[in-house]
């Protein structure tokens, strides 16, 4: 029985040896190899493990202790996007401990708050990033707060060691199905990101959900779009190992580009897309499927898209160029472990269709909670008492094998959203509270309604507005901050009182945060608007956004 990730890679790379397991055209174009194979990935896994081994078992007495300790704990990767990264990962997991993913490209204030969150003992990093690396671990640790080493694992010279395969079995002994494998980052509602943390089982059971709906074989060819830090990658690095199919990773600068996507995605043959609807709307927006000179994909079988509402505008687009590709509508959060409902998509939609997320994935129980809280901003109770629209409306649980471990180091968030069913009296079930909205159609299939609290969904990725308006105070100038989202346009709103101007907000924002949480529309007020019992104005604020 295969119990963690390294099972199923070893039986991959046993399998399908010598077949291509991770394509990199870009690293082929800076000279370097564009390909690697299952047996050679899985190799340089281990010599990646046994170098983090290595570094530890040489590492002074105390962190010796933590490391033979029952907890385990993270290593951080803060690689680039290429076919190394995956196998960053794993060796972490070889040498029994779990990855804390990291994109490089984030804002240097962002990757400093994930380093905080993680505590790590070591980080590896490529030459690339060495630099910015080295910067970073030394800014942590004058910060003082609790963390006063963070020993630097150069990818380059990991990948260097010879594998030792005693040092390896003694590692691989302590990891069980529920052993933690991966963190990922998410927004968080104090200004401080959230480490969602995923064990091994629970990926299994998501990976085996979703390709019992997609059927992958290894014929097929995944194109990744998404950061490998990003939830969406999971399945574009851990299908093949299921699968024996391949992932290609799409070289970032065409992402945008629509000419120069699809003739990647033509030339390496690439059968399925499991992108963000944001990334399909992007390329229709862009007139992918208005112009002579750019081909559609031709081979492409395949579409799964989740993240956030797909505009039917937009999905038709694709559905007409590529009428005999099958569509499949996702819905889940990181907590998740990725999506936990799918919808298939049988007709080509019209501008008004509103696309259900449909049922949930094998391993996952879906339900609703009619428990409605009041909530400033998001459907208050008395909105909904004896008004039919409510009718059937609950907050979206979910249950199963496949849900997270919970925020790594804070307790308080995780009790609040991994709860006892309050449904069930004589036993103890685990659900998480998603936050989401829904009501069940004709069909018996789930739409989605949006969020009972100030949560959105906004190019792929959840956000607290919250944090948004803890960054905003930060800005010196700026007295008071409300972000709100207005979704038919995708657009972040940040409305503030004081004397910043919006060049202020503008670089600061690009500089402290994610791309995504950059708000496109500032407005400046002289005071905020409120009601009678002095909350903010929500419906006064909301007329502004236009």
């Amino acid at each position: 029985m295969e119990i963690n990730i390294l099972d199923l890679l070893d039986s991959a790379s046993q399998k399908y040896k010598g077949k291509i397991i991770y394509r990199d055209p870009e690293q082929g174009s800076k000279g370097g190899p564009d390909t690697i194979t299952f047996d050679d990935f899985s190799l340089l896994t281990k010599k990646i493990g046994t170098g983090i081994l290595r570094a530890v078992s040489s590492a002074s007495s105390k962190d010796i202790i933590r490391r033979k300790s029952a907890t385990p704990e993270p290593i951080a990767v803060m690689t680039g996007r290429h076919m190394y990264t995956p196998a960053c990962f794993l060796g972490v997991v070889r040498a029994g401990f779990f990855y804390a993913a990291m994109e490089a490209e984030l804002p240097e204030s962002r990757l400093l708050q994930i380093l905080k969150v993680a505590s790590p003992s070591y980080i590896i990093t490529d030459q690339e990033n060495l630099d910015k690396t080295k910067d970073m671990v030394q800014k942590t640790i004058e910060a003082n707060e609790g963390i006063s080493n963070i020993e630097i694992l150069v990818m380059e010279e990991l990948m260097k060691e010879e594998p030792d395969d005693e040092l390896l079995a003694n590692a691989k002994d302590n990891l069980t199905e529920y052993s933690p494998l991966y963190m990922i980052f998410t927004s968080g509602s104090t200004g401080v990101p959230k480490g969602v943390l995923t064990s091994h089982y629970s990926l299994f059971c998501y990976l085996d959900g979703l390709n019992d709906v997609i059927s992958l074989n290894d014929s097929d060819v995944l194109g990744n779009q998404s950061p490998l830090d990003y939830i969406a990658a999971v399945r574009d690095m851990y299908l093949p190992l299921l699968t024996g199919c391949e992932t290609i990773i799409i070289p970032r600068n065409t992402t945008a580009m629509p000419e120069d996507l699809f003739g990647i995605l033509n030339k390496y043959m690439v059968t399925t897309l499991c992108w963000s609807a944001s990334g399909l709307e992007v390329l229709a927006k862009l007139g992918a499927f208005n112009s002579d000179k750019v081909l559609p994909p031709q081979y492409v079988k395949r579409i799964v898209f989740s993240g956030s509402v797909m505009s039917s505008k937009y999905l038709k687009m694709w559905q007409e160029a590529l009428p005999n590709t099958l569509f499949i509508n996702q819905y889940g959060p990181t907590e998740t472990t990725a999506s936990c409902t799918y919808y298939v998509i049988k007709d080509v939609v019209n501008e008004d269709t509103v696309l259900p997320i449909g049922k949930p994935y094998k391993h996952y129980r879906v339900f609703l909670l009619s428990d409605f809280e009041d909530v400033e901003g998001g459907i208050e109770k008395d909105e909904i008492q004896g008004n039919e629209e409510y009718e059937g409306i609950g907050e979206i649980c979910v249950a199963g094998p496949a849900l997270a471990l919970g925020y790594y180091r804070n307790q308080e968030q995780t009790d609040k959203v991994f709860v006892r069913n309050p449904l069930l009296n004589d036993y103890y079930e685990r659900i998480y509270l998603t936050g989401d909205l829904g009501k069940y159609d004709e069909n018996g299939d789930l739409l989605f309604l949006g969020r009972k609290d100030r949560q959105v969904k906004h190019l792929g990725h959840r956000i607290e507005l919250a944090e948004i308006e803890t960054a905003a105070m930060n800005i010196e100038g700026i007295t008071g901050a409300i972000s709100m989202y207005q979704k038919e346009n995708s657009l972040l709103y940040l409305f503030y009182t004081g004397s910043a101007t919006a060049k202020d907000i503008a670089l600061y924002f690009r500089s402290n945060m994610p791309g995504y949480m950059v708000p496109r529309k500032t407005i400046q007020l002289e005071e905020m608007p409120t009601l009678p019992n002095g909350k903010i104005d929500m419906p006064a604020l909301k007329a502004m956004m236009k």
